[in-house]
């Protein structure tokens, strides 16, 4: 088990675990004006769901857990901006005390999507905190920090994809918060989907 210091808490300790994660996000759209977002783990069990509108001026996508119970709140922060800009905040709040991390497209033109993290933290160091880079041949993405790889995310094109589904394969390795990579996962999507 790693310590605390090697331990990457970002929405909460409750999404680490000492093993390695397999996950599967299934991505759907309900209607004209909703996307809903299930996380499974391995055996079938709905871990996470995340749902908002996909017609809406400024986007918004809320995670629950299997209860219902709102864990975070994902923002595209509109901006006079070429790179578009998403803030993360605890529950459904939007308040800075329960402000976590913003991710930012790292260049206004890209081939490939790469997005920046910067965590909301009292001793906040110069530089981003995280790194997501993606890849040109295919639509998977690793999630970064430092040189240490902490997940991977494929895509799985299938007929489904052309008609509003779409999944992602998803590994995150121990005691990496796997909720925030699922945030990540969510708002690489709704980027490429813009």
């Amino acid at each position: 088990m790693a310590s605390d210091d090697q331990i990457i808490n970002v929405v909460g300790d409750r999404f680490c675990v000492p093993y390695t994660m397999e996950l599967l996000v299934k991505r759907k759209i309900q209607s004209f004006s909703n996307t809903h977002y299930d996380v499974f783990d391995i055996t079938g069990n709905v871990l996470l769901q995340v749902d908002g509108g996909v017609w809406n001026f400024q986007k918004k996508r809320v995670m629950k857990d299997p209860a219902g119970l709102p864990v975070i709140t994902l923002r595209q922060k509109q901006a006079l901006s070429w790179k578009q800009q998403w803030l993360i905040h605890q529950g459904e709040s939007s308040e800075m005390n329960h402000f976590l991390c913003s991710v930012h497209q790292s260049n206004a033109v890209q081939i490939k999507n790469n997005l920046d993290v910067y965590l909301a933290s009292p001793f906040k160091k110069d530089g981003r905190d995280f790194r997501v880079t993606g890849s040109l041949t295919s639509l998977s993405f690793k999630v970064r920090r430092g040189n240490s790889i902490i997940a991977e995310v494929s895509h799985n094109f299938t007929w489904g994809s052309c008609e509003g589904k779409e999944s992602f394969k998803i590994k995150v390795y121990p005691e990496v918060d796997y909720a925030f990579i699922v945030a990540l996962v969510v708002i690489m999507n709704e980027n490429d989907n813009a």
